[in-house]
C-alpha cells in the first residue's frame, strides 16, 4: 500500500512528496494564503518567496514587504 503525504499526495519510491503545481491557483489550495491574490499562481508565489513548500511560502509571505506585521 502506498503511504499518503500531505494533503493526500503520494510519497515517491525513495519517501519524497510530491510538490504541488506550479500552475495551482491559490484560490483552490486546501488553505488559500491571503497575503497572495486568489488568482496568484503557486509558481509566481514561489518566485516572491523564495520557498517551495506551501508551508514555507505561507511562513514567508507574513514577513513580504507592505504586509504590515
Amino acid at each position: 500500500m502506498e503511504e499518503l503525504g500531505l494533503d493526500d499526495r503520494h510519497r515517491d519510491e525513495d519517501g519524497t512528496i510530491h510538490k504541488k503545481r506550479s500552475d495551482a491557483v491559490n484560490k483552490n489550495l486546501p488553505h488559500p494564503i491571503p497575503e497572495f491574490s486568489p488568482l496568484a499562481t503557486v509558481g509566481f508565489m514561489r518566485k516572491a518567496t523564495g520557498e517551495e513548500s506551501l508551508k514555507n511560502i505561507e511562513k514567508a509571505a507574513k514577513k513580504l514587504p507592505g504586509h504590515g506585521r
